[in-house]
């Protein structure tokens, strides 16, 4: 049997037809557009037609759309677009709007864009302040007047604050905060007994300071889970000067000693070079004593009386060290 070519030629159209129909089916979501319209929420195909084009999914915007609107929030089509082409996720949007109206939280859409378009889960946020969070710090140590080391845990019962989510610091900043005041209430105690009789002074301490202003944060209770003694600061330190004393002390007296040495061996040399200048001066002695004589200046009973003078001096020198040994040794 043979097909003539007209039929051919209806057979072609008809292949066109249907690939035409399916590349609008698949460019123009038809099915979400009736799930829009058995919701009660009015969007166009051309809506949808012109979100394909401005590259917009439009599954990511219209099922929050009739989400929300199932949940009695009135929402523009408009207005999740922008969000969406801002880089947001609006399916999260919409679920913090939901859970703040069923919590009674007064949060305006264009609120909840920002908090999330700032980075902030918002939806988390939410659900923080109608459930707050505690937040655990490690172990803070701070030093009493004592001396003795105390370390110490808290826990931080947090609660969300919408107004300040946006440019509000975050949780490090509380820890930090709660740790500097944790610090400063132990260092102003006089001993260490105190704090771990009354670790509750340190929770009003910390607490009455107004830690969470300027944070997306408001803290509602600061509670001492743990309270542990540490090292005995106080003496370490005296311990530690102590002993640099001592090495002070030592180099002071080892820089005398040089001295000392330094002074003694000066003294010798100048001993030396004494001796050297009476040794040269004696050596001139016989020669002088000899021109003497030879020009008639002294006559040889003066140079033996001399002598004898000399020899006598010499006998008591000897006589004076036989009966005073320790003398000369000093000497």
């Amino acid at each position: 049997m043979f097909i003539t070519g007209g039929a051919l030629t209806v057979i072609f159209l008809i292949v066109i037809v249907l690939i035409a129909f399916a590349f609008l089916l698949s460019f123009v979501p038809v099915g979400l557009w009736i799930s829009a319209v058995a919701a009660g929420v009015k969007v166009g195909l051309f809506t949808l037609v012109g979100m394909r084009l401005r590259r917009v999914k439009p599954k990511r915007v219209i099922e929050p759309l009739i989400k929300a609107h199932k949940a009695g929030i009135k929402l523009k089509t408009n207005q999740l677009e922008a969000h969406f082409l801002a880089g947001g996720n609006v399916d999260r949007v919409v679920d913090a709007l939901i859970a703040a109206q069923r919590a009674d939280i007064n949060l305006t859409f264009e609120r909840c864009a920002a908090i999330d378009l700032a980075g902030r889960d918002v939806l988390e946020a939410v659900q923080m302040s109608v459930n707050p969070k505690v937040i655990e710090t490690p172990f803070i140590a701070g030093v009493a007047v004592d001396g003795i080391e105390v370390k110490a845990k808290a826990r931080i019962t947090v609660r969300a604050n919408i107004e300040r989510l946006v440019g509000g610091a975050g949780e490090e900043t509380i820890i930090a905060r709660v740790g500097e005041g944790v610090i400063s209430t132990i260092g102003s105690s006089q001993r260490h007994k105190e704090v771990l009789e009354n670790p509750d002074s340190i929770s009003q301490t910390v607490l009455s300071k107004g830690l969470d202003s300027g944070t997306a944060f408001e803290i509602l209770s600061i509670d001492i889970a743990d309270v542990d003694i540490g090292k005995n600061i106080g003496a370490d330190l005296q311990t530690e000067q102590a002993v640099a004393d001592k090495n002070i002390a030592q180099a002071k007296a080892e820089e005398r000693r040089a001295m000392a040495v330094a002074k003694e061996q000066e003294m010798k040399a100048r001993v030396e070079e004494m001796r050297a200048k009476v040794v040269e001066a004696e050596s001139k002695v016989p020669l002088a004593f000899a021109s003497a004589l030879e020009s008639g200046n002294i006559g040889v009973q003066d140079y033996y009386n001399l002598k004898n003078v000399e020899a006598d001096t010499n006998m008591r020198d000897s006589i004076n060290k036989m009966t005073n040994p320790s003398r000369e040794d000093e000497e």
